[in-house]
């Protein structure tokens, strides 16, 4: 095992340390879907961070709450499971951040007309007007991160992006829906 000052590492030279041990010192064979997933978990990592500490914590909401919010307000008024499913949370995280935000007077819960055992969640006028601004925002700061790449590489970001997501189920993968 060879000796690393770990205090000289940047993400990228960990990146190119694990390919090598990896490979050379355990025997991995798919070093470049290592690097695919590291690299796409940071650059998810660093944009969540970014966006909730510079646009959604000052206001007071989570990533999570406005995940919730965003769907709402663009799908609603929808089913706490279709919420879930569209936030990629679970239902009872959905849940919960829907007493919150119901508290807030953002969120309105109200029994389906069709099924008396579900309910129907929708924004009220308060929580449209809260979207529309932190949107606002929110999208200007999407803006600069994108702003790196030419709107073609976007797309192309996407439609790979798009593919992993999709390709997925071939191998068995878990997800919450």
């Amino acid at each position: 095992m060879e000796d690393v000052d770990a205090a000289g590492l940047d993400f990228w030279s960990f990146v190119a340390l694990a390919n090598r041990r990896l490979a050379q010192e355990y025997g991995f064979r798919h070093q470049l879907a290592t690097e695919v997933l590291l690299t796409l978990n940071r650059a998810s990592d660093l944009v969540t961070y970014d966006l909730e500490a510079a646009v959604h914590r000052p206001r007071g909401r989570s990533w999570s709450a406005f995940r919730l919010l965003f769907v709402v307000w663009l799908a609603g008024p929808l089913e706490p499971t279709s919420a879930a499913r569209l936030t990629g949370m679970s239902r009872a995280a959905v849940s919960n951040l829907v007493k919150s935000l119901v508290a807030d007077g953002l969120l309105d819960r109200v029994p389906d007309e069709r099924d008396g055992r579900s309910v129907q969640l929708s924004l009220t006028e308060a929580g449209r007007e809260e979207m529309v601004s932190v949107f606002r925002e929110h999208n200007e700061r999407e803006f600069g991160w994108t702003n790196a790449l030419t709107e073609t590489e976007q797309r192309i970001l996407v439609m790979l992006l798009g593919k992993l997501i999709t390709s997925r189920e071939e191998f068995g993968t878990r997800s919450r829906r």
